[in-house]
């Protein structure tokens, strides 16, 4: 009776000692699955790491792509300078001047807006102007006396003077034109006059202290050499 009492409490610890084997393998099973299942998603995660990471580098390089774009079109369109014709009370001269001009701006006129200034209130002129749609027309009226500095000077130098210091700060402070091309109202432009320009606008940006550039000379009543009007002036 012994004997089988002590085989029998074998056997239980036995069938107790398989089960607590059984029931590890089975956790241990278990925790393989578990295991290969999170394994199986850090790899799904860091392909999507991956991927998210491409797309990042390409979303960049297109805002990268579209903001240069975008700058170049800016650049494009920037103003290389106003254009200002100066009139006073010669309409017929004026509309060959204007339409000297128009024949090679049209197709730039973003880069080289194009302005009339006019002294004065000669109808004629003003009518002429205010009939082309591709400019704007500013006006100078001045009714203030002159009083000239030294004796038989004329006074209508003093008036274009006042007249030629208006409209340039209405394109410089006004409309912030940075760079001015004034024309006068008798001349006709050749077909390279803005490639001109715009080669002197560079070389204005890397030339401090040159604040204008001629285009052209003439020569007035008393044979003195001087620069005709069509200069490019900046603000420094």
């Amino acid at each position: 009776m012994r004997l089988f009492a002590t085989q029998s409490e074998y056997a239980d610890r036995l069938a107790a000692a398989v089960e607590s084997e059984n029931h590890c393998t089975s956790q241990m099973r278990l925790l393989i699955d578990q295991i290969s299942m999170q394994q199986g998603r850090i790899v799904a995660l860091e392909e999507e790491r991956k991927r998210q990471g491409e797309e990042c580098r390409q979303l960049k390089a297109l805002i990268e792509d579209l903001e240069r774009k975008g700058l170049q079109k800016v650049a494009d369109k920037a103003p290389v300078a106003a254009v200002v014709i100066m009139a006073c009370n010669r309409a017929d001269y004026l509309e060959r001047t204007i339409k000297s001009v128009l024949k090679y701006q049209s197709s730039i006129a973003s880069r080289y807006p194009l302005f009339v200034s006019q002294d004065g209130s000669n109808p004629d002129v003003r009518s002429k102007a205010l009939s082309y749609d591709q400019l704007m027309y500013m006006q100078h009226l001045d009714s203030e006396p002159v009083q000239t500095e030294r004796p038989g000077e004329l006074i209508a130098y003093y008036k274009i003077a006042r007249h030629y210091k208006w409209a340039l700060d209405q394109l410089f402070y006004k409309h912030k034109f940075s760079r001015v091309i004034i024309l006068e109202d008798d001349m006709e432009i050749a077909p390279d006059f803005f490639n001109y320009f715009e080669a002197a606008a560079a070389l204005l940006i890397k030339t401090s202290p040159l604040w204008l550039f001629p285009h052209g000379m003439t020569m007035d009543k008393s044979n003195l050499c001087m620069i005709r009007s069509l200069v490019v002036v900046a603000l420094l």
